[in-house]
């Protein structure tokens, strides 16, 4: 999908997008057009139920008065209520509604009373919107007929401001890449996607200026991450442990400001559950249980891609969680790399073992401000917050903050849940130092509970993010299927406090 900005002016030709706003009231775009129409576009309006709300659109086609294919009119709401998430939701529908129209049309956007956006902003966020919209995974689909698929390739924004709305949009175009780059690693089935592969994916973010470091078997053991090792000793697929190191700060930065900051994903490219094995019926899903390590290397490419201005470390421990003769039982105990004995109770409780090395290995080896670890880690997260809240369990209030407000403003929403001691004692177990689960009861916090003990005093938070890394409808900006849940809003929290 191409994005252009170009003068404000009311195309003559092809396909037209104008606004209206609540009450029907027009834009300056859409009453130019209602002039070349004679009157038509309003007459059109007052002949429908289109008001101008939020959500609303209205097309007409072969506009009367006008060389123009199609005009489609898109609802704005109140200009007052308009923030960024709104006008990216606007840029998502105008493109839902355009996808098979043609191949190319045009945007006109106004200055608008009261609105605190001008209109450079509006048009950037519209064409932010329209791209994260217009993803569509269907490499594999070889049958399809042209008619079904989508047509829409460019869209160009009329708007006051142009140049500035392409340096906005420049930027957002990079989150935007991140965001498709998750998705797209989410998607891939497990034939295509496991440790070797996905850490070659990882390896191409080295176009980036990304220092990309991969540890294989070998190193992981000498590292002593029995933890890992143990989850992947089922699989034909050795497992990996990937490095990405971001290096945004001049090296005349020292001291606190220059210590890298760490994000962390859970990568379990398939997960059967191991000797637990899971039941068949929705296994195939188990495909994006990479989801935390597929969200650490889209955000890696949206840093690297616009520069930010930080010190990023990522780290992503990448496994296959397979039943065989080989496979880890339940029962088994292993050292993790900490030095710290687990009792594998639960061999499909594998993800936090994962973790729990990596993490214990970026606090060691990065001595980071913080880590923040991502994984699709419990079902009992889904069944305390269903799919409009990412769990979000820390040992630090004031990240608590920052991540909670950084998910408002992308709508990426966390909701922060409780640690405690008695919670904690749940994991302890008389064969080792703990078990890998807590028992049937609050299984999302043990789980926390279970990766906190890897990360003693240093600021971290745990984003469980099981219930919002697959959308099985589609919403404004999201396509259903992966999400890329995860990589806006930790662009939002590095752009807002650790790059001032």
């Amino acid at each position: 999908m191409k994005f252009s900005f170009a003068s404000h002016t009311l195309p003559a030709t092809g396909i037209v997008v104008v606004g209206a706003m609540d009450g029907s009231v027009l834009t300056s775009g859409a009453k130019a057009l209602d002039k070349k129409m004679k009157g038509g576009l309003g007459r059109a309006i007052k002949a429908s139920s289109f008001t101008g709300k939020k959500g609303q659109s209205l097309t007409i086609y072969s506009p009367a008065g006008t060389r123009l294919e199609r005009a489609l009119v898109v609802g704005l709401g109140k200009p007052a209520d308009l923030d960024d998430l709104a006008v990216q939701a606007i840029g998502g529908r105008i493109y839902t509604a355009l996808e098979k129209a043609g191949k190319s049309a045009a945007v006109v956007v106004d200055a608008l009373p009261k609105c605190k956006l001008k209109p450079a902003d509006l048009a950037a966020e519209i064409a932010f919107g329209a791209s994260l919209r217009a993803y569509r995974f269907d490499k594999y689909r070889t049958k399809e007929k042209k008619e079904d698929k989508p047509s829409l390739a460019a869209l160009t924004i009329h708007c006051p401001g142009a140049a500035q709305a392409k340096k906005v949009y420049a930027v957002r175009a990079k989150v935007a890449a991140g965001v498709v780059c998750t998705r797209d690693l989410v998607s891939e089935p497990a034939n295509i996607i496991y440790p070797e592969t996905l850490a070659k994916e990882a390896q191409k973010l080295t176009r980036l200026g990304v220092k990309v470091e991969v540890l294989g078997l070998a190193q992981l053991k000498r590292l002593g991450m029995g933890a890992l090792i143990g989850v992947a000793q089922g699989s034909v697929r050795e497992p990996r442990v990937v490095v990405m190191r971001w290096n945004g700060l001049p090296r005349s930065v020292k001291g606190k400001k220059a210590q890298p900051i760490a994000f962390l994903g859970k990568g379990v490219t398939f997960d059967t559950g191991g000797i637990s094995i899971k039941p068949a019926g929705g296994m195939e899903d188990m495909k994006w249980d990479m989801g935390g390590s597929g969200v650490v290397i889209g955000l890696m490419k949206a840093l690297a891609g616009r520069k930010a201005k930080a010190n990023i470390i990522g780290v992503v421990g990448l496994v296959e969680n397979m039943p065989s003769g080989n496979a880890q039982r339940p029962g088994d105990i292993v050292t993790s790399m900490s030095g710290q004995t687990i009792e594998v109770i639960n061999t499909d409780a594998e993800g936090r073992l994962v973790l729990a090395d990596i993490l214990w290995y970026t606090k060691e080896r990065f001595k980071p401000q913080f880590m923040v670890n991502l994984a699709t880690l419990t079902g009992a997260i889904i069944v305390s917050l269903g799919d409009e809240y990412a769990g979000l369990f820390s040992n630090n209030d004031g990240l608590s903050e920052k991540l909670v407000k950084a998910g408002k403003d992308t709508d990426e929403k966390l909701w922060r849940m409780p640690l405690g001691a008695a919670y904690d004692k749940m994991i302890n177990t008389p064969a080792a130092d703990m078990k890998n689960i807590g028992g049937r009861g609050a299984g999302s916090i043990t789980a926390a509970q279970f990766l906190k003990r890897f990360v003693d005093k240093v600021p971290w938070a745990h984003l469980d993010i099981a219930a919002v890394t697959w959308s099985k409808e589609d919403k404004p900006t999201v396509p259903k299927g992966g999400t890329g849940f995860g990589v806006r809003l930790l662009d939002r929290l590095v752009a807002d406090n650790y790059e001032k």
